[in-house]
């Protein structure tokens, strides 16, 4: 056997080894149809993929699966076939893919939570035409939830970055309970950095948004299309659960891939409430322009958008945020004239009682075949 040079050898090694590394977990698609479809492999990009400072904690949920009843999660193919959803007298059934689950919060004209309703205070209305009936109904107060808190750290919200940090930290101290809910966090500005993913460790949490520092610009819509993609999208769980990002910003993104549209349409594939939190206060030219892309995004979702007038007020935001999370109402409905088409469809979902307003996600993707 006749030897080949060592420069030989160590070429060949190299070209063997490039594979394993030309692929990054950031690659955004240019356009939804990216996701409608088996995605193909995409081009190679330029901007690294999210770092990550912390491993992910302990993971247990063996204390949660025996408070299981209800599942409204989707998939970015449709319902799951075979999530439940729970009755009011805590029975089950099996939804199929033609089954469309909502989760939704009622307040009345005082912007109080309305927890006490039934399925009969309710209409449905999809794409147009009623629901003849509700087939699942239930009051969500207590499902394990997977919270994402994407935050802001470009240069345009250096003067009040401890402030949000501060109580960023109290929010999820009050809210992540141990062996039950799991966050994880993200700085965004010119790159996209994990510094700490899903854990139950308010420490770790703690730890990752304190370890964030203002930088430069904004991707905005990139941040949010990769948290709902690649940690929320097709997260599996052994037991039912509430998903939801809180997302801290001015609203100015100047550098992402995606468009805003691009970036709810994955939220919403992903089943995601997104909450938005303006770092805007009265006197800055821009901010009502700013304000409404977090209105929309937050609004199509289902979400919540506040505006604090001061930075203490941004505490009051996490606050509410907390309290919205834990007074749902969750139903699950088959849709008249239902095609396995890939569309978008519209939901409208009112309460029979005047006054009161019905907080839910727009629409929704039909699974495509």
């Amino acid at each position: 056997m006749q030897w080949l040079p060592r420069t030989y050898l160590v070429a060949i090694a190299a070209l063997i080894a490039v594979p394993l590394f030309a692929q990054t977990s950031d690659d955004l698609p240019s356009a939804p149809s990216a996701v409608v479809q088996p995605k193909p492999a995409l081009p190679k990009q330029s901007t690294p993929p999210p770092t990550q400072q912390q491993a992910p904690a302990n993971q247990d949920q063996s204390s949660a699966a025996s408070e299981q009843a209800a599942d409204a999660n989707t998939t970015n193919t449709g319902p799951n076939p075979s999530e439940q959803v729970a009755t009011r007298d805590d029975s089950t059934f099996i939804t199929t893919v033609n089954e469309v689950p909502v989760v939704f919060t009622v307040t009345d004209k005082h912007n109080h939570y309305v927890r006490d309703l039934s399925k009969k205070d309710f209409k449905v209305i999809d794409d147009g035409r009623p629901v003849e009936e509700i087939l699942g109904f239930r009051r969500e107060t207590n499902l394990p939830l997977r919270v994402g808190l994407l935050i802001d750290s470009s240069a345009s919200v250096r003067s009040r970055f401890k402030f949000e940090q501060e109580s960023a930290i109290e929010f999820m101290n009050q809210t992540i309970r141990p062996r039950y809910d799991q966050a994880f966090i993200m700085g965004f500005d010119t790159s996209l950095e994990i510094t700490q993913d899903f854990t139950d460790d308010s420490e770790l949490l703690s730890k990752g948004i304190r370890s964030l520092r203002p930088g430069n610009s904004t991707r905005l819509y990139d941040a949010l299309y990769y948290a709902c993609r690649e940690r929320l999208l097709d997260r599996q769980e052994p037991v039912a659960i509430r998903k939801a990002i809180v997302l801290i910003t001015d609203g100015d993104d100047n550098s992402s891939r995606v468009t805003r549209e691009e970036a709810i349409e994955m939220a919403l594939r992903a089943n995601v409430i997104v909450y938005t939190i303006s770092t805007n206060f009265p006197g800055y030219s821009e901010s009502g322009k700013y304000d409404k892309v977090l209105q929309r995004i937050a609004d199509a979702t289902g979400g919540r958008w506040f505006e604090p007038f001061q930075v203490t007020d941004v505490a009051n935001a996490f606050a509410q945020i907390q309290a919205d999370l834990r007074s749902q109402y969750a139903l699950a409905y088959r849709p008249a004239d239902f095609r396995h088409d890939g569309r978008y469809r519209t939901i409208e979902i009112s309460a029979d009682h005047k006054g009161l307003k019905v907080h839910s996600r727009h629409g929704y993707y039909a699974p495509a075949e």
